[in-house]
């Protein structure tokens, strides 16, 4: 639950995912290294959270990264239950309601020669997850990590930029719109209203497997 003006949240959760991601970019190419040519989204963002959540710099900016959280629903009696599970949230202190959430997907996954870019699994099993509430609910702000494992980042934009503009439950307001790269990471984001009526931003990066950390 946010207090205050939803705007000054807004500009708060760009500014952190920023940041976040030159600390992505930073550890990417070490992450990346201990893995098979194909690794899996699991693998590859578990051993994300353990670079992260050791580096000093993210430990200054938040209060914790936490692999697979799980967000609590409210039922008509009273009672929480699980939501789902949210590949990487961002705690910023001990409310549970308040995060930045991060969900993951495997791009351009190669098999037997076959190159399958799963831009429909990046919508319908990423992005909508966001715009159902079933993550970041009432949160103005969700992120979306592309894992472009050939390496061919222009290809997976090309094909995610066709399934939302495709896919009409996603109720596009804007975008994709371009954002500076930090490092090797391409961006861009999109503005969607959900069915409540409420305005969220996305937030997308695409990290391909041959980004080199940054330097300094």
């Amino acid at each position: 639950m946010l207090i205050g003006d939803v705007q000054e949240w807004v500009d708060n959760f760009v500014s952190f995912d920023d940041r976040f991601l030159e600390r992505i970019a930073a550890v990417w190419s070490a992450c990346m290294a201990v893995l098979p040519e194909q690794p899996g989204e699991d693998d590859i963002t578990i051993n994300l959270v353990d670079r992260l959540a050791k580096d000093v710099v993210v430990r200054r900016l938040c209060h914790w990264v936490e692999y697979q959280f799980e967000p609590f629903g409210l039922a008509a009696d009273g009672s929480k239950y699980s939501k789902g599970i949210i590949d990487i949230a961002v705690l910023f202190d001990w409310e549970r309601d308040r995060y930045l959430a991060y969900e993951c997907k495997r791009l351009n996954v190669t098999n037997g020669g076959n190159r399958s870019s799963l831009a429909t699994v990046y919508v319908t099993q990423g992005m909508m997850r966001f715009l159902t509430e079933q993550y970041a609910e009432q949160l103005p702000v969700g992120c979306m990590l592309g894992y472009v494992l050939d390496g061919d980042v222009p290809f997976a934009r090309s094909r995610i930029a066709d399934a939302i503009n495709s896919h009409i439950p996603l109720a596009l307001v804007e975008g994709p719109v371009p954002l500076a790269a930090i490092d090797k990471i391409e961006r861009f984001r999109t503005r969607h209203t959900r069915p409540t009526g409420s305005l969220i931003e996305l937030r997308h990066a695409l990290l391909s497997k041959q980004s080199r950390p940054l330097r300094g």
